[in-house]
Order: C-alpha cells, then structure tokens, then sequence
C-alpha cells in the first residue's frame, strides 16, 4: 500500500481551518491540510474496496480514496467466512484468472443440535433452499480484502491503511463533505503532545462509510440526521473466532458444520460454525445473541466450554491455536436497516447492518452495497451533483439484491427472541419454506422489540452461571487468547472507550446487573477490582480487538467506542 505521504505532493491545500486546544490556559491553534478527491470511502472491507473498484470501472478519471484504520488492508477483518460469491462475481467475473484467494469449495453441509455429550444432526433437505452452501466458498476474508485492495490500485485507487477516520467534516449546509485522518500524538488525557501530527481533511463530493459493525462515523451520521427514526431497533451478536491447526487424519477440506444448543441451551439464541480450510486448517467459532438477559453469562466462556463437547473437542485434541479474535455481527435484517442514503454520503455493509442471520452471511451483501453505491455516485457526479442526498442508492438497497436476499429472512430473530432458539428454528425454517413456496410470510414484518442493552436483566433474576476453567489445551483464557489477537495499543493516547459518565460502572451497573462488562467483553478489558475497601471501574483498553460489543451490551449505554490512533487494534493474520 502507498504511503500517505507519497500523494500529499498532489493536492494539498489549507483548508482554514482551526482547531482550538486549551492546554494551560493558551489557546494553540491547528491548521489542517486539506486533500480533494471526488469519493472518500472509509473502511476497506468488502464494501468499500467493492465501491473503489467499481467507481473506477465506471470513470477512470475519478479521483477516490479508500482510508482503513488498520495497520493493513485486512488486519481488523473478522469473518466466519463461508463467502457466496455472487457479489464478487458481479464486481470481477474474471477473479479466478486474477488469482483471488478463493479455492476451497464447499463440499459438506451439516447442521448438528448439541446436547452436553450427544448430537443430533439435522437433514440436509429440511433446510431451506438459501441455506444450501453448494457453490460458496471457505475463505479468509481478511486475504480476499487485500487482494480486492490489489485490484483496487491496479486501477488508480489510492488506498491509506493506518489511517484512523476520527471526525466528520460538514459543509455550509451541513452537509458531510469529508473526514478528519490521521490525527496522531494526543497525550493520555486529551491534550497536544509534543510529536502531536493534526491529520488532514479529506474531502470529496460523497463521503461513504464502510466501517463494519457500530461504526463511530457511521453512529454520528445516524443520530445526527436521525437515519433511524422509521426503522426498527438494531440487533447484534458477538462473533468469537479461532484458527487451529488439526491432526491431518481428522481434517476435512471443504467441510461446513454449524451447532446449535449445548452449551448456550435454548433459553439465548446463538450457536458455532467449524470450517474446514486448507492446510489443515479449521476455523472454529461461536456467536452468542446480544439479546440475552443473564447478566452473568459469559459469552466467551460459552464459546471456550462449546470446544469441549467430545464432537469438537475429539477434531482439536492434538491440534494448535495459531489466531483469535471477536467481532460484534450485525444480525437485526431487513427491519432494522436505517435509511442509508445521508446529505453528502451513505453507508454500506455492516455499517447498515446487511448480514442475513440464519446463512451467518454478509459478505456478498456487503460487496453489492459498494457497487450499488458507486453506480449512484457515478451518476450523480456525471449530473453534476454532490452532497446531496444518494436516494436511488437507499431504495435499490432495500429492494434487489440485498433487500431480496433479507426479505426472506427478517423473521427468524424476532421468532429466535419471542420462542427461544429450538421454537425460532422450527417456526423461522417455516417462514423461510413458505416465503420460498408462495412469495410471502404469514407472519407478516416481525418486530424486534427491546434493544440488546435493554433485554439485560437485574442481576437479582439470574444465578451466577459457574464456568468451567479453561485447560490451556482446548480452551483457554481470555488474556492468552488476546495475544493470539496481536493487539496493540499505543498506551501514551487517550481511551477510545469513552464513559459518559465515569460513576455508573460502580453505581449503578454494579449493584443493579453485576458489571455485565467483566463478562460479556471477549478481551479482556473491563475488571472491577477493590482497592482500599473500595470498588474501582478499570478499563484496559491495550487488550481491545475493537468488537464493539460494549458500546452495544451496556445496559446504561454508557460506554462510547471512538476509533483509536490509526494502526493500533489487531492485527489479524487470516481471518
């Protein structure tokens, strides 16, 4: 990837403007440096490289600019990931002659429900046809974005990893014309250091945010045009991930496998997906709902216990952990995609919440947002047009290819949450059999009803669940997992986990839901711990793998995930 500095020479110009910094009573002034490209897009997953690359397909002479928080293209991508390649066969037919690192067909589906020692497993032909994995492939997402960032650049794209978005910038009528990149050097409480770098400005006629999961832009954009005011609540869970290498008699290329039960039960909704690679290699993993409402669950825990059941347990014994990581998955569907389209951008992918839940997909959907959203760019821009509203983009969305894909779909978490995980199965594998029959639901558009945050229970309701502890062969805890993460925070920066108010984790939270953070955190970085008789909040934020999950699950909503210096975070090998 270029670095940054290599196109300033190209384009720089002073914006004028001033950010003030009050730091001992003088008023420093920063100049930032202004960059002008036709399309700004941030985020380099599978959404904002497919918006690059079809931009450029459209008008070679438009000027775009892909900018990613991590270290490289790929380091904070976090994905199952069996990919339908129907997306990318739309975006580059020829990726197979190109050398896309797309080479492990799915040749086995199996759906398995657990008990503590035994499993039942589900036929194929009771499944409904979308749910068939024929023609998908077993892939690392994380190396499929840096070959879509190849592609990218082959073509003129210019793409900055390590580069943080940390703002927004409006226009004269509030319009979003760019973002803030780049910032570096702040000290621990906020104030200028002494190698403190401003960033710069990066402005283009659209802004387009393709930030996964509970983006910190794309937050701002919802709640400031109130995007989401005519949708239904958002819905997530937390996706856990390991990389193991197993015993080669016991490895199954091409093999698809996903559980649900035991150890979850059936009172939360989630469930385990266990993909054959190549090299014998197994990707292992778990996903718990965040509609929960036992504070005391530990959904971390839950995935480290699911490996001991003798089916898994019997593929790993022998084998290596060579990655992990976690990931908050946006799984509320159609109903809860806000209006994507705002004054001056929009937002693609999980930044609009596009997976479909019951397939564990989002990748093909997340690739025909950025080329959905290119192709109104395009437009707009060859009509003379910027910042304004992208309403063609909303509305083809929501009704072809990923409305489609989800309409079908948009009942099984609201059937998951009113009936439980084994009711929600046989009543969504219902809805999901008719739909396909006869091209409508009998339960109509279900709603979601209380957010993730508000279905967390008193602690008062619950037991305090007993988990097992991790062997350090099979299963392992959370501190020597994070370090398979490679995780790095510079500790000399302001906590980009932001407390609105500092007193409620031990006021409030504590008392009343135990301190749900301790737990439902994959890494690690919340405690409370009792120094001097007294109970005291700490956030680690060195450990965070930038799930999100805290900023979603806090039952005060308290807790706000900013985006950190650019580079830090994980730095995933093949996720």
């Amino acid at each position: 990837m270029k670095s940054l500095t290599l196109s300033i020479e190209k384009a720089y110009l002073y914006s004028g403007k001033i950010t003030k910094n009050f730091e001992e009573g003088f008023v420093s002034e920063v100049v930032r440096e202004t960059m002008e490209y036709d399309v700004v897009i941030v985020g380099a997953g599978p959404a904002g490289l497919s918006a690059a690359i079809r931009l450029k397909q459209l008008d070679a002479n438009l000027q775009v600019v892909v900018l990613e928080k991590g270290s490289e293209v790929g380091a904070h991508i976090l994905s199952g990931a069996v990919l339908d390649p129907s997306g990318l066969n739309k975006l580059i037919p020829e990726w197979r002659e190109k050398g896309a690192p797309i080479d492990v067909p799915v040749k086995e589906d199996n759906f398995y429900i657990l008990g503590e020692a035994g499993q039942i497993r589900l036929p194929n032909f009771l499944m409904p046809p979308l749910m068939n994995n024929h023609g998908n492939y077993i892939v690392s997402m994380g190396n499929v974005c840096r070959w879509m960032a190849e592609q990218a650049e082959e073509i003129g794209v210019e793409i900055f990893p390590g580069m943080a978005c940390s703002d927004l910038v409006f226009g004269k009528t509030g319009e979003v014309k760019g973002v803030v990149a780049g910032e570096f050097g702040k000290n621990s409480d906020g104030s200028i250091g002494e190698a403190y770098e401003p960033g710069m400005e990066l402005h283009g006629k659209y802004v387009l945010l393709s930030e996964g999961a509970r983006g910190s832009l794309a937050k701002q954009v919802i709640e400031k045009f109130n995007l989401d005011s005519e949708c239904d609540v958002p819905k997530f869970g937390i996706g856990m991930k390991e990389i193991w290498e197993v015993d080669p008699e016991l490895h199954n290329e091409g093999e698809v496998t996903h559980t649900m039960g035991w150890p979850l039960g059936f009172k939360s909704s989630g469930g385990s997906f266990v993909y054959h690679l190549n090299n014998n290699q197994v990707y292992v993993g778990y996903i718990v709902d965040l509609n929960y409402k036992n504070p005391f669950l530990s959904p971390y825990m839950e995935f480290q216990q699911f490996k001991h059941h003798p089916k898994i347990q019997k593929l790993l014994n022998g084998g290596k952990r060579i990655a992990y990581g976690a990931r908050a998955v946006t799984k509320g569907g159609l109903q809860s995609i806000p209006r994507t389209a705002f004054p001056g951008g929009a937002l693609l992918g999980c930044s609009a919440g596009l997976v479909n839940l019951p397939r564990i997909k989002g990748n093909h959907n997340a690739m025909h947002s950025g080329m959905e959203a290119a192709e109104s760019v395009y437009n707009a821009i060859q009509d003379d047009r910027f910042g304004d509203l992208l309403l063609d983009y909303d509305l083809k969305l929501k009704t072809e290819a990923v409305g489609k894909d989800l309409k079908k779909v948009r009942n099984v978490a609201p059937l998951n949450a009113r009936f439980g995980p084994l009711g929600g199965l046989m009543l969504g594998g219902f809805d999901m059999w008719f739909q396909t029959l006869f091209k409508f639901s009998l339960f109509g558009s279900l709603k979601h009803g209380k957010s993730d945050a508000e279905s967390t229970e008193s602690a008062s309701k619950h037991k305090e669940i007993k988990y097992p502890k991790p062997d350090g062969s099979i299963s392992f805890d959370r501190l020597t997992n994070v370090s398979f993460s490679m995780t790095n925070h510079e500790e000399n920066q302001p906590c980009h986990l932001q407390l609105d108010n500092p007193e409620i984790p031990i006021s409030v939270n504590l008392p009343q839901f135990s301190e749900p953070a301790q737990r439902y955190c994959p890494a690690g970085v919340y405690e409370v711990i009792k120094a001097e008789e007294e109970e005291r909040f700490v956030i680690n934020f060195q450990n965070c793998v930038h799930c999100k999950t805290c900023d979603i699950k806090d039952p005060s909503q308290n807790i706000n995930w900013m985006t950190p210096q650019g580079g830090d975070g994980p730095n995933y090998p093949n996720m």
